[in-house]
């Protein structure tokens, strides 16, 4: 049976509660199986006899939004397409010296478009730079979050429904659920 890693947007960010007991319970009630989750942040990783990504997101999405009363945008990726983001992302250089930025990759529901990735790559704020790889958006800051001029929802103004975790929770996740 198929297994897949399950990124979900915005979940548990006032006022949208999801409890992640809560919603291991809905999904083994539903088409799927050996539910994990990670963090109260949305990770999860489960099996599905879908054998297509579109269609565990659409089902996903389904059930979440009928459970919780809000719509929550999942990204969907294979465990191999997981350790493949963390290995890559482990692999490119930091922009700025003795690495002192903090790390990010953001998960896009699709592909980045050419012209998407273009204006992410030539992004370059103080203390902040992008890199587009794939599905992938990988981010250094070297200022606050709060303080940066790319935000996720500009982010996503660019590329679509995404997700964005910490590298030290992707290197963790790939570690656990990777191939």
């Amino acid at each position: 049976m198929p297994t897949y890693i399950v990124f979900l947007r915005a979940v548990n960010v006032r006022p949208r509660w999801v409890k992640m007991a809560l919603l291991r319970e809905l999904l083994s009630d539903n088409a799927f199986s050996d539910v994990e989750t990670y963090i109260q942040s949305g990770n999860l990783r489960l099996q599905t006899p879908m054998r297509s990504a579109v269609k565990v997101r659409a089902e996903l999405e389904r059930l979440i939004g009928a459970e919780f009363g809000f719509q929550v945008p999942c990204v969907v990726r294979t465990p191999a397409a997981l350790a493949e983001v963390a290995a890559y992302a482990e692999g490119l250089a930091s922009p700025f010296p003795d690495d002192e930025a903090r790390r990010y990759v953001t998960f896009c529901a699709e592909p980045v478009r050419a012209d998407a990735s273009d204006l992410l790559h030539d992004w370059e704020e103080p203390g902040e730079r992008l890199r587009v790889h794939g599905s992938e958006v990988y981010w250094w800051l070297t200022t606050p979050a709060h303080e940066a001029k790319m935000t996720n929802a500009r982010l996503e103004k660019t590329v679509g429904d995404a997700t964005t975790r910490d590298i030290k929770v992707v290197r963790t996740l790939a570690d656990r659920w990777g191939s």
